[in-house]
């Protein structure tokens, strides 16, 4: 690994008089995989939320490629180099395909393999047969694709993804994990959300299992898959 470039400390987060995320640190290595597990309502998108400056009432420090990002706007953020693909994946329904992409263009800062429509399609194979369709009508595995893409339209440095596999037929499902694979090889960190253990063990390298807002515990996935115990009492439905 070549070093930390997303670090998360004594994060807390509110939503009005809730108090939902209670002291959260993380750390985010380059070229790395992290999954964040639990269980439904468990944190794991406020997580994600907090970290692009998209909740008022957050507390602690998130820093991102040696920069604090606790007076920037999510726009800001993003434009730093750190994408995100929300759980209810937000495409224009109402554009095609290549329109959607066209969106999330940004020209890379590094000319190092930025990434380009012919790599994109190579990626999702399904997005070049239906590049022409309008958004609206893609099935939701494609729309998935759809987000993922456009994202990696504004050659990014890392990748929250909030639920990649939820909703997915399997075969889908080892698409956006194959995806997730390649994205690590080209040396993306990736920060992903999940409560398919079985998902984030294929994709990733180590795992926080979040509950009730806290971190519960941190580890590699070979360990967590392991330990019954932990899986029990905080990622069982």
């Amino acid at each position: 690994m070549a070093g930390s470039i997303l670090s998360v400390r004594a994060l807390n987060a509110h939503y009005g008089r809730a108090h939902i995320l209670h002291d959260v640190e993380i750390d985010l290595d380059e070229g790395e995989v992290v999954a964040l597990l639990g269980r439904n309502g468990a944190g794991k998108s406020t997580l994600m939320k907090s970290v692009m400056g998209l909740l008022a009432r957050r507390q602690g420090f998130v820093g991102f490629c040696g920069r604090d990002l606790g007076s920037l706007r999510p726009y800001e953020i993003s434009r730093l180099g750190l994408a995100y693909v929300p759980e209810d994946r937000r495409i224009f329904s109402g554009l095609t395909v290549m329109e959607n992409l066209e969106v999330g263009r940004r020209v890379a800062k590094s000319t190092a393999n930025p990434w380009t429509l012919k790599r994109l399609f190579a990626l999702f194979p399904n997005l070049d047969e239906r590049r022409h369709v309008d958004g609206g009508r893609l099935s939701g595995g494609e729309q998935q694709m759809l987000t993922v893409a456009r994202a990696l339209m504004g050659n990014p440095r890392a990748i929250l993804l909030d639920e990649p596999s939820e909703g997915l037929a399997p075969i889908i499902v080892e698409q956006m994990a194959h995806a997730v694979k390649a994205l690590k090889a080209e040396g993306l960190a990736v920060l992903l959300s999940e409560q398919n253990l079985y998902f984030a063990h294929e994709v990733g390298d180590r795992a926080y299992v979040v509950d009730r807002g806290r971190i519960r515990y941190e580890g590699r996935l070979d360990a967590i898959m392991a330990n019954e115990d932990i899986r029990r009492a905080h990622l069982a439905v």
